[in-house]
């Protein structure tokens, strides 16, 4: 069985590349749609209610249909994980065209980073996401979405800037090499990975745990849940948990 449906994957590749066959191209797609989904959700786990969830579905399509046009078969490549780069691409990019977050979250942290601060001047320690909450009469919850939508918003909006400098550099007519990173995006990329590596060690077990899953095992909150024999909504919890101390440390070292 497994053979068949390899030659018929083949069959169909060789349609596709051979003459364009639309027929073939459907199939193909459908067959990749999962991966469409499944990057879909998990990178709209940490966007606000107000972002379009089928929009970001339709950036995902995009970059399947992308990844459909440019792969090359008789490459040493499995385009599961071609398209996964392309998917996730396609939506990151996206979102990065757009004004996402809310006028009204970027206020609302602003609030909570400038609570925070005077808080931990005048404790000399620092605070936890219920005390910000209790001081601002928020929900504990509502702290927990404001930064980390902001933490996702400050890492697309690195990113850009990153990708602006290197166009900003060179000449219209000069081709970038995607694969090579500038001397630029190296560092502050290098920088970045080491600060959040420090401070990831600072979080408990089960936090670090859970954002190893999330994040670099690309498991949803239900599959970790099902790991670390814990429910979903307790996953959540320790996942905004980890990204407020996270976000809190990271604007620390910003200043």
């Amino acid at each position: 069985m497994a053979k068949a449906n390899v030659n018929e994957e083949q069959r169909l590749w060789a349609a596709w590349k051979g003459n364009q066959d639309a027929h073939a191209g459907n199939l193909l797609v459908e067959r990749y749609m999962p991966l469409v989904s499944f990057h879909s959700q998990r990178i709209s786990a940490n966007l606000p209610k107000s972002v379009n969830k089928e929009d970001i579905k339709s950036l995902g399509l995009m970059g399947l249909l992308d990844a459909l046009r440019k792969f090359d078969p008789s490459r040493d490549l499995k385009f599961d994980t071609y398209a996964s780069f392309r998917i996730r691409g396609a939506i990151l990019d996206g979102l990065r065209k757009e004004d996402w977050l809310p006028r009204g979250t970027r206020e609302k942290t602003k609030r909570i980073e400038a609570k925070i601060e005077e808080m931990e001047q005048k404790l000399l320690r620092q605070v936890s996401a219920a005390e910000v909450a209790e001081q601002l009469g928020m929900s504990e919850a509502e702290v927990h979405q404001a930064m980390t939508e902001h933490l996702f918003s400050h890492v697309l909006s690195m990113d850009e800037q990153i990708q602006d400098h290197d166009e900003a550099d060179g000449k219209g007519f000069v081709l970038k090499d995607e694969k090579t990173k500038t001397p630029e995006e190296e560092l502050v990329k290098g920088e970045l990975i080491e600060e959040l590596t420090e401070e990831i060690t600072k979080l408990t077990s089960k936090e670090q745990m859970v954002l190893s899953l999330f994040y670099h095992e690309e498991l949803t909150l239900t599959e970790i849940g099902e790991v670390m024999n814990l429910s979903t909504s307790r996953i959540s919890q320790i996942h905004s948990k980890a990204i407020f101390k996270l976000k809190n440390q990271l604007r620390k070292l910003n200043h």
